[in-house]
């Protein structure tokens, strides 16, 4: 019983550190500049100009921003935008599926960055993000299909209706974005308490090293190498921030090289995890009724990701 509590009590703090010192600053930050450029009408005509370009893949044009937010910020920071989405009767359920599932593909900034400094491949981790994400998003946007959102936005495109401003000042806009980022960031704290719960009950019961030695053989004839067991097996159960810690402290150690990293990295470097879904869904309704398409896609997306990794190191 007392494990038991232990362990309920590590998850809690966890995720109350992972939801105050990292999550929130993001997120109030983020939802704050959402806000403004959202008023200022910058995200709309950005969104107009681009929507074309992403109409092939199913991405609405404001899912640029996300798509750019995971790659160069952190995988919290995409939250922001799924909520403008949520709210934006303009963008289809399936489009935040083909926006999400490029999101859960595409590798995080807060990742990338500190793993350059052991030696991984950002600008060859850049583009691979961006081609396992956009062919996530694609094939998320057909599993998907039409739903009632679609028939409605074809019905509204006939109809083009002027909405009026209500001109805000910069300063109230600030804290308005700001206020919907704690908000956000709040409501995220129970699914991140019971992900993270669940991570360590099976932390606790030794499924890590039991899969390593289930997974090791198997591995090993594709070309990963045994040692990548203890990352990979970390990333899908534990999070990716563990799983960096881990990379991190086996570089160091000596028993991983940077080419090791390089070529596991198409596998493990995203935020398809318990910690980084459970975020992501908590952004709105809409989002989370789309995560079953979004994660079929995404699976297909980071394999191909990862296989090119394979190929190329």
């Amino acid at each position: 019983m007392q494990t038991i509590i232990e362990i309920i009590m590590n998850s809690g703090e966890t995720a109350v550190n992972l939801a105050l010192y990292i999550l929130m600053p993001v997120l109030v930050v983020m939802m704050a500049l959402m806000r403004v450029l959202e008023d200022k009408g910058v995200l709309g005509f950005v969104a107009y100009k681009i929507s074309p370009l992403l109409a092939f893949f199913g991405l609405p044009g404001l899912g640029v921003f996300a798509l750019i937010q995971i790659q160069f910020i952190s995988f919290a920071a995409p939250v922001a935008t799924f909520k403008l989405m949520e709210n934006d009767k303009s963008i289809s359920n399936r489009q935040i599926a083909a926006t999400l599932a490029a999101v859960l593909t595409i590798s995080q900034g807060n990742a990338i960055m500190p793993l350059a400094v052991v030696g991984l491949n950002v600008p060859l981790i850049i583009l691979t993000s961006i081609i396992g994400g956009l062919l996530a998003s694609y094939l998320a946007y057909r599993f998907h299909g039409e739903d009632k959102t679609d028939k409605n936005l074809k019905k509204e495109k006939f109809e083009k209706k002027e909405v009026k401003k209500e001109n805000k000042k910069f300063i109230p806009l600030l804290f308005q974005g700001g206020e919907e980022g704690f908000k956000i960031a709040v409501k995220a704290l129970v699914p991140l308490i019971l992900a993270i719960l669940m991570v360590n009950i099976l932390k606790e019961i030794n499924l890590i090293y039991y899969l390593e030695i289930l997974l090791s053989p198997l591995l090993t004839k594709i070309g990963v190498p045994g040692v990548a067991v203890l990352p990979i097996a970390t990333k899908y159960i534990a999070g990716g921030t563990s799983m960096m810690a881990v990379v991190m402290d086996l570089i160091e150690e000596g028993r991983m090289t940077a080419l090791e990293l390089n070529r596991i990295a198409g596998f493990t470097i995203n935020p398809f995890d318990p910690v980084g879904l459970a975020l992501l869904v908590s952004a709105g309704s809409r989002v989370s009724s789309v995560t079953k398409p979004a994660v079929k896609a995404a699976f297909i997306g980071i394999i191909v990701k990862g296989i090119i990794h394979l190929i190329i190191f």
